[in-house]
């Protein structure tokens, strides 16, 4: 099973705290996104594997873009 971490707003991409093959846990920060002059935390939604860091940092994303999937 995959799960898909997804950007909840626009922004930009300012700094990514995991790496393809990093076991995470639910809850943890995984990158930080800057939208409207604030820093967004955003976490994983489950536990797992990183497969696949879909964005880098300096990127701007929409919202709902896949940044991260973990298996």
């Amino acid at each position: 099973m995959t799960a898909e971490i997804v950007a909840p707003m626009p922004g930009l991409i300012i700094e990514i705290l995991v790496g393809v093959g990093d076991e995470v846990r639910e809850y943890q920060t995984v990158m930080v996104l800057e939208a409207m002059k604030m820093e967004n935390q955003i976490a994983a939604t489950t536990s797992g594997k990183v497969v696949e860091v879909k964005v880098k940092v300096g990127d701007a994303v929409r919202g709902e873009q896949v940044l991260l999937v973990l298996q």
